[in-house]
């Protein structure tokens, strides 16, 4: 495997690191690492870890720990550095940049400043997580982490209740109990939830099912590593047969029983067969 070593343009580049395999870290992220002017990231032990293994050495370039703590100094050095024109790049802790990352106030500033951006695409918990979940990917939500304290967390699960949307949250091993708990209990026992852990890594695992059997799976085991929650979208409420008379009276108005049967069928969800049998008697 050729590693480039042509200096990138000058500006800030956010490169996307392994969640779990040190090998699924793209090529393009190597060369960025190995060539890049200044380093940048979460954790500056991992990074380090990471280079090694891939044969990279940080030599005598600037390495910044950008983290929540130390964000407001350093995020004024790393503009000093854009501003002379070298390239900066940004390595998350784990994942994609900026997916409850520290890394956000970092972007804007920079593109204020008139900067170049760009991503390195690549591993992501989330993307993951949607990928092996089974859940539909066709709409879904990044909730990041719920809040600590129960009352705000439990608020929280009642706005996400609703949402048409697989909603995918971060969450700690030693809450992830304490949340299936407030899940059966604010969500409901049948709602489909599926719990990622420990993604890419040796003893991934993947348990599907209703919360209630979720949270049984969990219930006697000591819990480690990271953890991915997916909750599948609310099903929506069946209508009302009242409603679905009155629907069917007004397309009956100007549309034949099969087409006003199809119609009200599709724009309510239900089946054109039993939409159909009521605009029968209806039209008795």
């Amino acid at each position: 495997m050729k590693i480039l070593n042509e200096r990138p343009e000058p500006g800030l580049y956010f490169i996307a690191t392994p969640i779990g395999t040190a090998r699924d870290i793209t090529l393009r992220a190597l060369d960025l690492l190995q060539a890049g002017d200044v380093l940048v990231a979460e954790d500056t032990r991992t990074l380090k870890h990471l280079m090694q293994i891939h044969g990279i050495s940080v030599g005598d370039r600037p390495l910044l720990a950008y983290h929540e703590h130390s964000q407001d100094k350093q995020r004024a050095k790393v503009l000093q550095h854009l501003a002379a024109g070298q390239s900066v790049i940004y390595a998350s802790e784990a994942g994609t940049p900026l997916v409850a990352d520290p890394g956000y106030q970092l972007s804007r500033a920079a593109i204020e400043e008139g900067h170049k951006v760009y991503a390195a695409p690549g591993p992501s918990a989330v993307l993951a997580a949607l990928t092996v979940s089974g859940l539909p990917s066709d709409r879904f939500l990044f909730g990041g982490f719920l809040p600590s304290a129960k009352g705000a967390r439990v608020k929280a699960l009642q706005e996400l209740a609703a949402i048409p949307a697989t909603t995918l949250l971060y969450e700690s091993p030693k809450r992830l109990k304490k949340t299936l708990d407030e899940m059966v209990e604010v969500l409901g026992p049948t709602r489909q939830v599926v719990v990622c852990r420990e993604l890419t890594k040796k003893f991934e695992e993947v348990v599907r099912g209703t919360a209630e059997e979720v949270r049984a799976e969990f219930a006697d085991r000591t819990i480690k590593g990271e953890i991915v929650i997916l909750l599948d979208r609310a099903e929506a409420a069946a209508p009302e047969e009242q409603d679905v008379e009155t629907a069917l009276r007004v397309a009956l108005e100007t549309l034949s029983v099969k087409d006003a049967s199809a119609k009200v069928a599709a724009d309510l969800g239900l089946k054109k067969r039993d939409v159909y049998q009521l605009a029968l008697k209806l039209g008795e």
